[in-house]
Order: C-alpha cells, then structure tokens, then sequence
C-alpha cells in the first residue's frame, strides 16, 4: 500500500472510529424532554377545553415556572404528573410559561424591613382577626375608623408585591399589624401603615387561608401566636411577634388534602377544617376514585396535639365498582370542607358547609350544613340541601372512566354560615349555596330551613361563592354567576331581610370591558364582601373594588385596581388582576385587599393594596 492511501485507510478508520464512538455516546444520553409533548400527553385534554374549574392554558401561561413545578409537585397536580422526572416537570413549566425557572426570591431577602421594631401585640387594638372578623363569621366591621361618606375619597396609600403572580389569601390586622400570606408559600408580617416588614417565612407550599392570631400561656418564650394552614394539609403555629415556627401538624394524610378555610381559635382551642382537591385529580380513568373525606379538627393551640377529629362523611369509602379501565373505585367521599368554620358559644357547637360528592356512592355529607360539637366533634345534625351532588372535574359523559354515572351540578357551599338573631329573639342560620340560593336555618331544630332565596342562576363557579355578610337586620350577598344563560346570570350584590328572606334590594355588576386579552374576562361577583356601617365593600372578578350604600345598593365608589402597575414599597413593580376568594379588611381607617387571585378566569397578579381616606 502506498504511504499517502496508507494515511488515508488510517485517517477514514479513525474518523469512523470516533464516529462510532460518539454515536454510542449520543445513544446513551437522554433526549431532553419535549414540553408540548408532555403537555399533549398530560395536560391538553382538559386545560385545552377547560370546564368547571379547570384553568385554561391561557392563564397558566401567565404564571411563573416556579408555580407551575409547585402544582405538578406538591400541589394540585402532583397526581397528574405521577411518574414524571424532575427534568420533564421543569419543560412542562417552561413550555407553558415562556420562562426558565430563575427562583422565587427568598422573602427574608425582601428590601423593605422596617427600621423600628414593632412594639407589643395588643389584641384589643383595632382589628381584624381571622376569617370574619367574629365567631358568628359576620364580616362586619362596626368600628372601622371610616364612615360611609369617606367611602368615595378613599386611595392607595401603599402598594406591596407578592413574590408570585397571583394574589390569595386575605390580610389579618392585629394593630399596626398587617399578616397576608402568597401562593408562593409565603407568610409576611407589614407594618399596616407604611407596608414595611417585621419578618417573612418561607412553608414551601401555598397559604390561602387568612391568619389568626392570639395569646399564649404566661411564661412561653412566644407571647402570641399566628395559626394558619396549607395546601399540604399541615396546620402551623408561629411566634406572631417574629415568625419563629411554635409547631406544625399535619391535618390529614391523604396526599391531596389542603387546607383553604381558615382556623378558628376559642380559648385554647383551634379549630381547622380540611379541604382537597380529588374532584381535580380524580378523572383519570387510572387513579382509583375516591377515597377523601372532609373534616373538622379540634387542636391544643398551644401545643397542636390533636384533640378529636370528625369527618363530614362518618363511614369509610369502599370498594364501589370498577371503571371501563378496571379501575377500583371508592366511595363515599367528598364533602370538603373549604371555608372557616362559625362558632355557636350559645349551644356548644361549630357550623361547617361542605361541599359536592366525588363518587356514585349515597351519603348525606356534601352539600350540607354540619353542627359539630365543640367539646367532642361529635355531629349534632346534619341538613344536605342537595342530595346525589356528584361531581368530579372535567367529566364531559355521566358514568365514563370514573365519572359519576349520576352527576350533580357541583354546588358547594364554599362560604362560611353566618348565625344571627331575629326580631323575636330566636336566632337562624344564614348558608349561601353556589346554586345561587341563600337559606335561613333553625340551628334550634336541628337545621330546619326557615326559608330561602335564589339570587342568582348558580353554576360550578357560584351563585354564591366565597362569602357574604351580615348586620343585625340583612344579609348582603354577592352572587358570581360566571357563565350560564343571559336570562339566568345575575352577577351582582343583594340585600336580604334576615327575619323573612325577602330581596330588599339588587345592584346588577357593571359590564366587564375584558381589556385584558381574555374571553374568559367576567364582572362575576364571587369574592367575600365586607360590611362596615352603611357601607358594604364587594370586588369582581375584572378587577374592580367597590363601595356599596347599604340603604339602597346605590354604588359610591368605584376603583379599578387592575389599571395600572403599582410602584411597590418593596422595590417591585404590583400588578393588580382579579378579585376573588378573599374580601376587603378594615380596621384602624385603613383598608387592605389583594389584587390578582386569576386561578380559573380572570388575570392573575401580585398586589397588595391599602388604602386610606385621600392615601394619606
């Protein structure tokens, strides 16, 4: 062979060699994973044509990546994404998004610390602590440093940005005080004036609920502590002076359990209802639906020793049928418990609404209205308004996978009772349905219906959603009403006589402009309303806050907090979006609302506004 075709055998064969070499070691490495394929796989089926309420991928595009790896980690998704690789969740959230995941700031990072430390926790300072604002879960502010013809003057004093792109939860004020919490996982502690920061804490996982603060024993390193819960099902206790975690329990095991209503402290006892998100994972002709049921827990506040726990659903699910998939299937279960519980000191007991049925399999607990004893956690009576509510998400044919074959309409009671007295010195039961009714019991005659009132068409997003509220004489009842036949919506704010029912007045919801890009933009009336005298406070679902004359429903004041970027104190830019869950606070002449919640429809975004007569 001659030396030049010597040097080319030689250079073709190492050339070929390391060809070979390289393909084997392309062979070996995983492609990297394909998002839109996941998506197709995973995701499009139901968030492609949405229902109920299942986020379109519209809206999930606008969230961070950080919250979509949450969702298909330890939120609501986990069960969709079982099976998947880190790798492969971090595509799905980068296809989705737009966006690399660059980590959620650290909120003990956060620019704003207040220079001054904040002083001695007063309980009886002004305040709104918890839910709604009394046991009787009126949300009604008798003393809110404002009166009603200061109700048109009022604007944002301060803007704060949540590390996230939706807005939740609902403020507490305890004083000068301010405690919010994120869908990010924070907890924050504000200066309620300036919006300064006393401390952040970082759970890991959503906190919807709003805080409730109160003493500890003489002689505890904390002197107060703040209760709150998460979307794991973990209940905590920190010190409310520094953030320091007192305890952590977990309510329930099973893995979609959350908590979304917020504890109710009395005495030293706390008392924290259990929610879940089955109805979301449960479709999946594979998962075996459904085995979750909703409860109510009595905790040692002080040390978060379980005292008793009671299940909206006395008996165990059981094996119930099999799918077309050979799928075991369960029942019964549901009747979570999504809203804060109201307490009946009178008659020793707690009232909870509970919500639709997940499985075929008859029980009385969803739907209903449960009277638990406080001491015991035993039932006292149960009033299921609906039977045969059997609802899981995205079920588009009764009796196919694992779809209920006798389906209901999905109409929960999500808002917490609210317990009044009347004229003749008897006392009734206020329960507002997503059906859009609102019912008066006799919590004396073991929930009988007194009377009731359809305000609004009802649909799986409310009728009457997240909350309403009360005086001495009526009930002020905002319907949400998202979708549905024109001649059945009616979004907007109601008045109701708490002796007799009747509709005193109603103010239909201005007309939704849907600037933003969206079909599924909605005037729906769904977040918990506010009362202070004369005036009542309400938001929508397109962003608007307004104040209500609580004489004749007239509107005096209207603030669209989804017009432009705030400048927040934290250094951020605050995006406002949707109104929804969580209502106004007031205490102090000052009134706080979060700004962005766009779970389902709507806008998300990241702003805490408070506002003051004139900002000042």
């Amino acid at each position: 062979m001659r030396t030049s075709a010597k040097y080319f055998y030689v250079f073709v064969m190492t050339l070929a060699y390391f060809s070979l070499a390289t393909a084997h070691e392309q062979a070996g490495k995983e492609a990297p994973p394909d998002g839109a394929g996941l998506y197709q796989q995973r995701c499009a089926v139901c968030h492609d044509n949405p229902q109920d309420r299942t986020p379109p991928k519209s809206i999930l595009a606008r969230r961070l990546p950080e919250e979509i790896i949450a969702a298909l980690t330890t939120g609501s998704m986990k069960t969709q994404a079982a099976g998947l690789k880190e790798s492969e969740i971090r595509a799905l959230a980068v296809y989705l998004t737009g966006k690399q995941p660059g980590g959620v700031i650290d909120p003990s990072e956060l620019p704003n610390r207040c220079q001054a430390p904040g002083g001695a926790i007063n309980l009886k300072a002004p305040h709104w602590n918890g839910w709604g604002n009394d046991y009787d879960n009126t949300r009604y502010q008798p003393n809110p440093g404002l009166k009603p013809e200061d109700a048109p003057r009022l604007k944002v004093k301060w803007a704060f940005a949540y590390p996230s792109t939706q807005a939740m939860g609902q403020p507490t004020i305890i004083g000068n005080r301010l405690y919010v919490t994120t869908n990010s996982g924070q907890v924050i502690c504000l200066n309620a004036q300036t919006g300064c920061a006393y401390w952040a804490i970082n759970v890991g996982a959503t906190v919807r609920t709003a805080i409730t603060v109160g003493p500890l024993p003489a002689g505890s390193k904390a002197k107060f502590a703040a209760y709150f819960g998460d979307v794991r099902a973990y209940v905590y206790a920190v010190d409310a002076e520094t953030g320091k975690e007192l305890w952590r329990m977990k309510a329930d095991d099973h893995p979609v359990a959350r908590i979304t209503g917020s504890p109710v402290l009395h005495r030293n006892r706390l008392y924290v209802p259990v929610s879940s998100i089955e109805e979301a994972v449960g479709r999946n002709d594979k998962y075996e639906c459904c085995t979750f049921r909703g409860s109510m827990l009595a905790l040692d506040a002080f040390t978060g020793k379980l005292i008793w726990k009671s299940y909206s659903i006395p008996d165990e699910p059981k094996p119930h049928r099999k799918n077309a998939a050979g799928t075991q299937l369960y029942g019964p279960a549901g009747a979570a418990i999504w809203s804060s519980p109201t307490l009946d000191l009178k008659r020793g007991v707690l009232y909870a609404g509970t919500g639709n049925s997940y499985t075929d399999a008859p029980t009385g607990g969803p739907d209903a209205i449960i009277a638990f004893d406080l001491e015991t956690g035993k039932i006292r009576w149960v009033n299921q308004v609906l039977p045969k509510d059997n609802f899981i998400m995205n079920c588009r044919e009764p009796g196919v996978g694992n779809c209920p074959k006798d389906a209901g309409p999905d109409f929960d009671f999500g808002s917490s009772p609210i317990l009044r007295k009347l004229p003749n010195g008897k006392e009734a039961l206020l329960a507002g349905q997503k059906s859009g009714i609102l019912f008066a019991l006799d919590p004396d005659n073991q929930g009988k219906k007194l009377w009731e009132n359809k305000l609004g068409g009802g649909t799986a997003l409310g009728g009457i959603e997240w909350g309403f509220t009360a005086d001495a004489t009526t009930a002020y009842v905002p319907v949400a009403d998202p979708f549905g036949q024109p001649d059945q919506r009616k979004p907007g704010l109601s008045a109701v006589k708490i002796a007799t029912g009747e509709k005193l007045w109603h103010t239909p919801a201005p007309p939704a402009k849907c600037a933003w890009g969206t079909q599924r933009c909605t005037n729906a009336q769904s977040a918990a309303a506010t009362l202070i005298p004369g005036v009542v406070f309400s938001g929508t679902a397109d962003g608007h806050l307004r104040a209500y004359a609580a004489s004749d429903g007239k509107i005096i004041w209207d603030f669209d907090t989804a017009a432009e970027p705030y400048n927040a104190v934290n250094g951020k830019q605050a995006k406002g979006g949707t109104i929804d869950a969580g209502g106004v606070t007031i205490a102090n002449g000052m009134l706080y609302i979060n700004s962005g919640y766009g779970v389902i429809i709507g806008m998300p975004g990241n702003a805490l506004l408070a506002f003051s007569v004139d900002g000042k």
